[in-house]
C-alpha cells in the first residue's frame, strides 16, 4: 500500500482531489489531501511545504502528487518520499519564483499559440482554459468553493531547493489541458528534468475531470516501485 499525499495547485483547496481519493482507496491504497490556505498573506512556499510535512506525519511510504502550482512545493518537501508525480504541473528550476516562471517558460505564448490553432479565442477565460471538460456538478462544486488567491509572497519567493530529490519523477499531463497545452509541458519537463512526459485525457483539472484515469496511472506509478 502507498500513501498518496495529493498537493492542489493555486489555491490550495484538497476539495480538489475529492474525486480521487476514493478511486485510490478502492485500489487500497491511503490518500491524504493536503488543504494549504494559500491566501493567507503570512504563508508563503516554505509555508506551503511546511503545511505540507505536516499532513504527511510518520508515513514512509509517500508518492508526493503535485497539481499545477503545486509543483512549486513538491521539491521543498523536507521529510523523505518515495517518488514525486507532477500532474499538469509547473516544474521549477532551483532558485526561480512562480512569477518568473511565466515568461522563463513561455507558458503563455503556449497557450496563446494552442488555442489559435485550435480556432479559440486566446484571451485567457477561466470556462474555457479551466473548466471546459467538467461534469457539471464538479463545475458547480468547485465554483462554489472560496476564492484564494495565492498570496503575493509565495509568488515572488524563489523556491528554495538544491536540486530535486534523487527518486523517481514523473510527469503527467492531462492531454486536453488548454492552460499548460500537452506541447509545452512536453518540452518543460525535457528541458527541467530530462524527462518524457505520460498523457491521460483531461483538462488542467484532471483530478475532477478524469479521476479514474488519473487513479489508474498513479497506481500503475506506485507498482513500480
Amino acid at each position: 500500500m502507498a500513501t498518496f499525499v495529493l498537493i492542489p495547485g493555486a489555491g490550495g483547496h484538497a476539495a480538489y482531489w475529492n474525486r480521487l481519493i476514493p478511486e485510490l482507496e478502492t485500489h487500497g491504497h491511503r490518500a491524504i489531501a493536503v488543504d494549504i490556505e494559500e491566501n493567507d498573506p503570512s504563508m508563503d512556499l516554505n509555508g506551503f511545504a511546511a503545511v505540507v510535512d505536516a499532513a504527511m506525519g510518520d508515513y514512509g511510504d509517500v508518492i508526493l502528487v503535485a497539481q499545477s502550482l503545486g509543483g512549486f512545493t513538491a521539491p521543498m518537501i523536507r521529510k523523505p518520499v518515495r517518488m514525486i508525480v507532477l500532474v499538469n504541473a509547473m516544474i521549477p528550476l532551483s532558485g526561480e519564483s512562480p512569477n518568473q516562471w511565466w515568461g522563463n517558460t513561455g507558458s503563455g505564448i503556449a497557450m496563446r499559440e494552442a488555442d489559435l490553432a485550435a480556432g479559440r479565442d486566446p484571451e485567457f477565460n477561466v470556462d474555457r482554459h479551466f473548466l471546459h471538460d467538467l461534469p457539471d456538478d464538479a463545475r458547480a462544486e468547485l465554483l462554489s468553493a472560496e476564492a484564494r488567491e495565492p498570496s503575493a509572497a509565495a509568488m515572488a519567493q524563489s523556491c528554495d531547493f538544491a536540486r530535486w530529490p534523487a527518486v523517481p519523477i514523473k510527469v503527467l499531463i492531462g492531454r486536453d489541458d488548454r492552460f499548460f497545452p500537452a506541447d509545452f509541458q512536453r518540452r518543460v519537463a525535457k528541458d527541467r528534468l530530462g524527462l518524457d512526459a505520460d498523457e491521460i485525457p483531461g483538462g488542467h483539472l484532471v483530478a475532477l475531470s478524469n479521476p479514474s484515469g488519473l487513479a489508474d496511472m498513479l497506481v500503475a506509478y506506485a507498482a513500480q516501485l
